[in-house]
């Protein structure tokens, strides 16, 4: 029964794909590829444009890019260059630590999940910086949740890894 189950998961569900073999870059794409279809989620007659769209919470998670043309638009996203699921299965992004006392942004790298990063404060990888790691200004352009903005560098938690 459970290799009947399986053959038939593999074989017939809507979230199995046959995987291209001969070309690295499309097992790849494969492999990091995010569905909101089949059992359990949602069907493409009744998605809306609000599911659609790119949200604010998908930066660094997912590409807003590499979605197919058509009926799975926006259905069909893959995994941004630097994110990772979780062992929750939650997608974390990686950003670079900011040290608030000194004002140093760190070799440090925390992975954090969309709920997450909402508390942070995250300036922009082409920020420019010192060679001791300080900001060069004294304002640079961030992110608080939805909103890009010019901030104070004493506020700034985390810097994004890569501008990619």
């Amino acid at each position: 029964p459970v290799v009947a189950s399986i053959k038939e998961f593999f074989g017939s569900s809507q979230l199995s794909q046959f995987m291209d073999q001969t070309n690295p870059l499309g097992e790849l794409t494969y492999k990091r590829r995010l569905s909101a279809l089949g059992p359990g989620g949602l069907t493409r007659d009744r998605a809306g444009y609000e599911v659609r769209d790119v949200h604010y919470s998908h930066y660094g998670r997912m590409c807003p890019i590499e979605t197919p043309e058509g009926p799975n638009i926006g259905l069909i996203n893959s995994l941004s260059s630097y994110a990772k699921v979780n062992k929750f299965g939650f997608i974390e992004t990686p950003y670079r630590r900011v040290d608030r006392e000194t004002g140093r942004v760190t070799d440090q790298i925390d992975y954090l999940t969309a709920d997450i990063e909402d508390h942070y404060i995250v300036a922009q990888a082409n920020s420019p910086l010192n060679e001791d790691g300080t900001f060069a200004q004294d304002v640079v352009m961030a992110r608080a949740q939805s909103e890009n903005l010019e901030v104070s560098i004493d506020k700034v938690d985390y810097m994004d890894v890569s501008p990619k």
